[in-house]
């Protein structure tokens, strides 16, 4: 009575649970390929680093710029990620933007992005140098735009002219002050987008790290500044190397593709269990339903970005659900077959087969660990619920299909039970 209880409870969570998926606010998120959308692919010039810079931890900076930009946007569960060629040598910066199929809007949406970087003058450059030797002698240094907390619009209180305060985070303010001071009587260039806009000679050592941009700006000219670089200026400059759209009617026959093989998939495996391992198959099956709706559950709620890679990965891990459950079924039917109880039996069938699960299903995880780890955003897509559906599928084989089946078990031998607990083409 105690088992039935408990299988009876269990049932009543699936209930709440598939209630929830159907009538909760939240929906599913997905991916570009499922929702439709673009993606944008840059070259990220890391060619203009000064000398020792780790080019690592500048593209890093760059991708938090542009995922900061992109997110005032609204665009809903966008991806901006990075990776490093080694056939071409070169780093990449991929942004998909899932819902947003306008890709001139996207190229502006990234483009207006400012890349802020001050410079300082190279040897033999004074303040008395040309205009042109000004522009051309000046090299990088190692405070960028990642550095900046805030931009201001400010007034001069000479000339009332719109002028743009800058607020360096306390590593940036070290950096200001050490070139300001190495930099007494000489002009440090303030550019932006590869252009110089301001070049003030510096009379002392600047601490605190706020700085000035001082122009010809009107005030909209200021403010739109200023809006530009609070939204995030990049360390680095990119270059647009390839687009790809998915229109919404793609994204939705992918979608609808993929949740029909998942319906055939799953009745196939259900139809199968029914016939080969008769009532255990259908407690198995009823298991299956369960843990899928944990699994959905859990896409909800975490979110996790459903791709058709993600999908790809949910579909196998139900697989391993199945595994698990035809180990123990085996074990069973050994137990059945050397005169226990259906009971007893059904106690040993899932000790005897938890060693191989536990170890089948480790070896699941670690391997979705290692594809996470180092594979692209598809393959990532991929892992991840793969790895969810491993850890779901070792706790669920345990404790739900094992609740079903000790609650129909009994200590009947009769003809009956002997077949319907048996196997395939076998009675007994």
């Amino acid at each position: 009575m105690k088992q039935k209880i408990k299988a009876f409870w269990v049932i009543v969570i699936a209930i709440a649970i598939g209630f929830y998926l159907i009538k909760g606010e939240k929906d599913f998120v997905l991916g570009l390929d499922l929702a439709g959308g673009s993606s944008l692919t840059y070259k990220i010039e890391t060619d203009s680093l000064p000398a020792g810079t780790d080019a690592t931890e500048s593209v890093d900076a760059l991708r938090d710029v542009i995922e900061r930009r992109v997110n005032l946007f609204g665009v809903r569960e966008p991806s901006v990620t990075t990776s490093y060629s080694r056939l071409s040598k070169e780093w990449r910066l991929i942004i998909e933007l899932p819902g947003e199929t306008d890709v001139v809007k996207a190229e502006k949406m990234i483009g207006e992005t400012p890349v802020l970087d001050f410079r300082t003058p190279k040897a033999g450059v004074t303040a008395s140098s040309t205009a042109l030797d000004i522009v051309n002698n000046f090299e990088r240094t190692a405070l960028t735009g990642r550095f900046l907390t805030k931009a201001l619009v400010t007034f001069d209180q000479t000339t009332n002219r719109p002028m743009v305060s800058l607020q360096f985070n306390d590593e940036g303010a070290k950096l200001f002050a050490e070139i300001t001071k190495a930099n007494v009587g000489k002009q440090v260039a303030i550019f932006l987008d590869g252009e110089i806009i301001s070049s003030p000679v510096v009379n002392e050592e600047i601490t605190g790290g706020k700085a000035v941009i001082s122009g010809t700006f009107t005030v909209e000219e200021a403010r739109t500044l200023v809006g530009r670089l609070n939204a995030g200026a990049l360390p680095l400059p990119v270059t647009l190397s390839g687009t790809t759209v998915v229109g919404p009617t793609l994204g939705t026959q992918a979608t609808a593709a993929g949740v029909k093989a998942t319906e055939i998939g799953f009745l196939l495996v259900v139809i199968f269990m029914l016939f080969w391992y008769r009532l255990p198959g259908f407690m198995a099956s009823l298991g299956l339903v369960v843990y899928s709706l944990i699994m959905l559950m859990l896409f909800k709620l975490i979110p996790v970005t459903l791709t058709s890679a993600g999908i790809a990965g949910f579909i196998i891990s139900v697989g391993l659900a199945v595994d698990a459950n035809v180990l123990t079924f085996e074990r069973m039917k050994e137990e059945i077959r050397n005169g226990k109880g259906l009971i007893d039996a059904v106690d040993a069938g899932f000790a005897r087969a938890w060693t191989s699960i536990r170890d089948s299903h480790i070896a699941a995880i670690i391997v979705s660990v290692i594809l996470f780890s180092m594979g692209t955003s598809v393959v990532k897509g991929f892992a991840f619920t793969f790895f969810l559906g491993a850890v779901v599928s070792l706790i669920s084989a345990q404790l739900i299909t094992r609740v079903f089946m000790q609650a129909i078990a009994n200590k009947s031998n009769s003809r009956l039970m002997k077949f319907l607990f048996s196997s395939g083409f076998h009675s007994k």
